[in-house]
């Protein structure tokens, strides 16, 4: 057995940290690259900080020359006081994100060509981006946002929504990231139209500006690789400067961030990269999880360790987790394990309706005692408004981690509180200005022109009927409009909502919209599903708006709940990197995770790199829960069927395996583990495709004998066999291989 490095054993003694044997050998393997294969909970930030501490106190390096790169400023500094924590004797080294030493190499070159330059993105743009770069208050209209609305509003002839916003930015961070040539740019998807035009219009007025360069964040990546790419004076100050280099995250570093590091350790080739590619959920900004399947390819000489072992879940959530995820193709052959024993069996529960969820929730979590290890996370933030709504109600305290503070602010609230002030006075064309095409009068711009030029105080829809030139349509339609709004008047919200929607025509307003302008309809219908929770218990429209402006205020002072006794509601995306007693992951129905495109460009499985992505976003939020998890479904929203998310469907199997799949791990661990595992021994001539599965084919199963397939319905597929139905999952049938066809001229025999 090999003796223990005299430093490891230093350290239990004064800092207690104990490491394994792998986790040795990625602290002292410091010459040449590493690729560290970090799964959740293994440990990776301890790691990490024992590695850098060795470089200094073993091998003597000097902490100036060390660069430690994460993903985020809130990493960094989270690292920077991790290591003053554990070795307050030693100085710290340099932590910091890739934006941050990018911007530090554009600054230098442009100072010295002695150019001007200008940050655009941040809260007032040049004063929010590095220290000692000094902020202009004429610069403040000069922010990336306003840039681009100003840009829509004349490519298109029309004002920008947040979420057209949203959706264009991170197609430019894509773009960016990805380092897509422009000849390319119409090729990568958007629902903002023209937005090729757009971005191209945006960098031509950065280029021209008389005040100088005009930068954002993501430019600061692509100019500063531009830099090392052209300037060998500044690329070898840079390379020289330190001698070893460590990323963190690395899962979620994209193309162009890549590309830096790469140049940066072109020399000495001391790079430590510390990622896990079943975490990698950031694709859609520009993540590249395949370059750390490629890095060999880069790297040739590099070793690969694998930190398998998890520290922070019980063994059933471990084991669990573990099975998930493995049914991903594109990913390095890694195995979690743990050696901590088992607590509460994962819960899977479907709910008859939507609204039970939460109800269930508050019920649930206020029988716990400590709420600051409870955690709910969703994929969509549009699932925290019904949450916060409901916890308020129960008196139950929470901290939203990625509030979403433009719900409040949508044009979708602000058109049902438009709807509901016209319930009350119609003598207000400003109010019927903001919804006159998105009801059922049909009100052209011009006739909504010549209404403002009327000033008699009378109803805007008489003064539509006397005064202005309307088309037959209109005459019938407008008379009923009117009514409707009388009928509102003092209506319960709830009912309100619904009339709104559905006889004035409303949601067919939305589905024209979504069709002319891209939006997404899913997200819209969300917004007004939300609406109608907060609705629900409330008598009056007075009451509803109080109500949402109380919501918007607790939104705001929930942030100040971190670290309290409150239950943390978070986006699965946010939640990475964090860790929970109690875990329950909700809205897990198809359309919501695996989303509606994640489904579409499903073929078989999950050979989808959108589905891949998918399953690995549910992963790590089952890898957030220490000793009980949860996952929650539902099986109607809205009076609308909802199905069980694919990947819920997996897990029933995973925890309740069939026999026959069993028997088979049962035969695979006698016959050994190994990391290339053999293929388990399933039928060759099975049906391995989705497309085979067809009502009425005969098939024959191992344990049940010759069937007739009955009907395939979502994930399950239903087979009658000479003793009843069974329903089965598609995915375990096609996994194992459970499903032989049978010819016809074989029946007939």
């Amino acid at each position: 057995m090999q003796r223990e490095h005299p430093f490891f054993i230093r350290k239990k003694q004064q800092v207690a940290v104990h490491l394994n044997e792998i986790q040795q050998q990625a602290v002292r393997h410091t010459e040449g690259p590493l690729l560290l294969l970090a799964a959740p909970g293994s440990g990776k930030t301890t790691t990490l900080l024992m590695r850098i501490a060795y470089l200094i106190e073993e091998l003597g390096v000097q902490p100036s020359r060390i660069k430690a790169i994460t993903f985020s400023r809130a990493s960094a500094g989270d690292m920077k006081e991790r290591f003053k924590r554990l070795f307050p004797e030693l100085p710290s080294v340099d932590f910091s994100t890739i934006h941050s030493l990018a911007f530090e190499i554009v600054r230098e070159r442009f100072r010295t060509q002695r150019a001007s330059f200008q940050i655009i993105e941040g809260h007032g743009a040049a004063h929010d981006t590095e220290p000692g770069e000094a902020g202009d208050p004429a610069a403040l209209s000069l922010h990336k946002k306003l840039i681009l609305r100003d840009i829509f509003r004349a490519v298109t002839g029309e004002n920008i929504t947040d979420d057209q916003l949203e959706e264009l930015t991170t197609y430019i961070s894509y773009i960016k990231n990805k380092m897509i040539p422009e000849s390319r740019w119409r090729e990568v998807s958007c629902s903002v139209r023209h937005a090729d035009q757009i971005l191209s219009e945006y960098e031509r007025f950065k280029r021209e500006h008389p005040g100088g360069l005009l930068i954002d964040f993501d430019d600061m990546l692509t100019l500063a690789d531009d830099v090392l790419s052209k300037d060998a004076r500044l690329l070898r100050k840079y390379q020289r400067r330190y001698d070893y280099m460590l990323t963190d995250e690395s899962q979620d570093t994209s193309l162009v961030q890549h590309a830096i590091v790469e140049k940066l350790v072109m020399e000495h080739r001391n790079l430590c990269v510390v990622a896990d590619d079943d975490q990698s959920i950031y694709s859609w900004r520009g993540a590249e999880p395949s370059y750390l399947l490629e890095f060999r390819q880069v790297y040739p000489e590099a070793r690969i360790l694998y930190m398998e072992q998890n520290y922070r879940s019980s063994k059933n959530i471990v084991e669990a987790a573990n099975q998930f995820i493995q049914r991903n193709k594109n990913r390095y052959d890694k195995k979690m394990f743990t050696h901590n024993g088992e607590e509460q069996p994962i819960s899977i529960k479907s709910l008859p309706d939507y609204k039970q969820q939460t109800k269930y929730l508050v019920e649930e979590i206020r029988k716990l005692d400590n709420l600051g290890e409870v955690a709910v996370l969703y994929r969509n933030n549009s699932s925290s408004i019904d949450l916060m709504n409901q916890f308020d109600r129960a008196g139950i305290p929470f901290y939203m981690r990625d509030a979403d503070n433009r719900f409040f602010s949508h044009w979708v609230v602000q058109d049902i509180l438009n709807f509901m002030r016209m319930s009350y006075t119609d003598r207000r064309p400003d109010i019927l200005e903001a919804i006159h095409t998105k009801f059922n009068g049909y009100i052209t711009k011009q006739q909504m022109a010549a209404l403002k030029d009327i000033h008699n105080n009378e109803s805007v829809f008489d003064n539509l009927l006397n005064y202005v030139p309307l088309q037959d349509y209109q005459l019938k339609q407008l008379p009923q409009c009117k009514w409707i709004f009388e009928q509102m008047k003092g209506m319960p919200p709830l009912e309100a909502i619904d009339v709104i929607r559905t006889k004035l025509g409303y949601d067919k307003a939305i589905d024209k919209m979504c069709e002319r302008l891209g939006f997404r309809k899913e997200y819209l219908l969300g917004i007004l599903n939300s609406l109608q929770e907060i609705a629900e218990s409330l008598n009056s429209m007075e009451e509803f708006a109080q109500r949402l402006k109380h919501l918007e205020a607790l939104l705001k002072s929930s942030k100040s709940q971190k670290g309290q006794h409150a239950v943390t509601f978070s986006t699965f995306h946010s939640a990475k990197g964090l860790e929970f007693k109690h875990v329950y992951m909700i809205d897990l129905v198809n359309g919501i995770i695996p989303s509606k495109e994640d489904l579409k460009h499903r073929s078989g499985d999950r050979n989808s790199e959108l589905m891949e992505e998918a399953a690995r976003l549910f992963y790590v939020g089952m890898t957030r829960a220490k000793t009980r998890l949860e996952l929650l479904a539902y099986q109607q929203r809205e009076g609308e069927k909802a199905a069980e998310s694919a990947f819920v469907s997996e897990m029933r199997d995973i925890l309740n395996p069939p026999k026959l799949a069993v028997r088979m791990l049962a035969g695979q661990r006698q016959a050994g583990n190994s990391r290339q595992a053999a293929a388990v021994p399933y039928n060759p001539n099975a049906i391995q495709s989705r497309t085979a599965l067809e009502q009425g084919r005969q098939v024959l199963h191992p344990a049940f004998g010759v069937g007739s397939i009955v009907q395939l319905a979502g994930e399950i597929i239903e087979i009658q066999f000479a003793n009843g139905i069974k329903r089965l999952s598609i995915q375990t049938c096609l996994d194992m291989r459970l499903l032989e066809p049978i010819p016809f001229e074989e029946l007939r025999e």
